[in-house]
């Protein structure tokens, strides 16, 4: 065993153990000590005061976080024209709330994003560690507004039209990611929203292939898809919907057969696994190993926002169990199908123990 791996077993084995006592159970000077402590520490081994080490489970969540304000129609939307409504406030963000829905998964989680340093901001940070899932990595921008989306759900639960004002994310820049690197490459994986700028997305695309870090890609519109470069090679996993995969494959996709051949297409750009989710008709998928396609859970819909975040999180969390890509995407199908049932972008009901028995019945 190299004086590295003695370093982290003894580290592992009890986090506060001293630099001294270190020095003296693997043969070498205090110094010498703090060089490789200092070095491991680069490298993402460990992390933090303590030797808090890498967690296998932990995943880093960078993008969008914002309030969500959902009107929900008490009747069939009439446009032009004035409608009655209940209008809720709930946390919000793709990145956010996949962040939660890992943490509910039994993840460590964290969360890389920017609010205002405003009541929006405050609440949405403090909501989000209520959760379990750690803030300390986002940036308050004194001078920025925090984002906010706001949809329009008809009487069914279909969503009518959203308008999103997420221009605070054009504030993130790749320096302020360099600054963060160290707690970055200490996770397992990182998930990633198409909110934040085309170069930082550039940079986090190839760090992470360098540092062989999994990525996981879930774009939050077809006009934001395009910030995605033509080279993915080693982005893990890319979850569209049926626009942002139409604009990556630049064709209409209108058949089973199509689905299955823009998934093969935008492999061929180096992603390794590709699902398109299609809330009526299920998921098409494609992995080196499969391809296919599984139809969704049959459920009342009450609202569907924050449905497609919980689809990715449960993919995310079956891929990183070791699932294979046909059981993490039934894993996502019953998240989704749980999410949709609650006027939340978060469901409460959202375990590990609920989704696996969905499944199987």
């Amino acid at each position: 065993m190299n004086k590295e791996k003695q370093i982290l077993h003894h580290i592992k084995l009890n986090p506060y153990i001293t630099q001294q006592e270190l020095a003296m159970k693997v043969g070498l000077s205090r110094s010498a000590v703090a060089n490789y402590i200092a070095n491991l520490t680069r490298l993402g081994e460990i992390k933090g005061r303590a030797y808090v080490l890498k967690d296998e489970s932990s995943i880093v969540c960078i993008g969008g976080a914002n309030t969500d304000r959902k009107a929900k129609s008490e009747q069939k939307v009439h446009l032009h024209s004035s409608n009655p409504v209940k209008i809720t406030e709930v946390c919000g963000g793709v990145a956010r709330n996949l962040a939660e829905n890992l943490s509910r998964l039994g993840h460590n989680t964290s969360l890389m994003t920017c609010v205002g340093n405003d009541r929006e901001g405050e609440w949405l940070l403090s909501e989000s560690k209520k959760q379990g899932v750690d803030v300390s990595q986002v940036w308050i921008l004194e001078t920025k507004r925090t984002g906010t989306y706001t949809a329009l759900i008809d009487v069914n639960g279909e969503m009518v039209v959203s308008m999103a004002d997420m221009n605070i994310y054009e504030n993130i820049t790749i320096e302020m990611i360099e600054e963060k690197w160290s707690h970055i490459v200490a996770s397992q994986a990182v998930f990633l929203d198409t909110n934040i700028p085309e170069d930082c997305i550039r940079f986090l695309i190839e760090r992470c292939k360098e540092e062989k870090i999994s990525l996981y890609i879930n774009p939050v519109s077809s006009a934001k898809a395009q910030r995605l470069p033509y080279n993915l090679k080693g982005v893990e996993l890319l979850i569209l919907n049926q626009q942002e995969a139409e604009m990556l494959v630049e064709s209409t996709i209108d058949s089973a057969e199509g689905f299955q051949l823009a998934c093969k297409t935008i492999q061929k750009r180096g992603v390794k696994n590709v699902i398109i989710l299609l809330p009526d008709y299920g998921a098409y998928y494609a992995s080196p190993e499969e391809i296919g396609h599984l139809p969704p859970f049959k459920k009342e819909t009450i609202d569907e926002t924050g449905a497609d975040d919980a689809f990715a999180s449960c993919v995310i969390h079956g891929i990183m169990n070791g699932d294979s890509l046909l059981r993490a995407c039934q894993l996502g199908l019953a998240g989704y199908s749980l999410t949709q049932q609650t006027e939340r972008s978060v469901s409460t009901e959202l375990r590990p123990e609920k989704i696996y028995a969905l499944i199987e019945e």
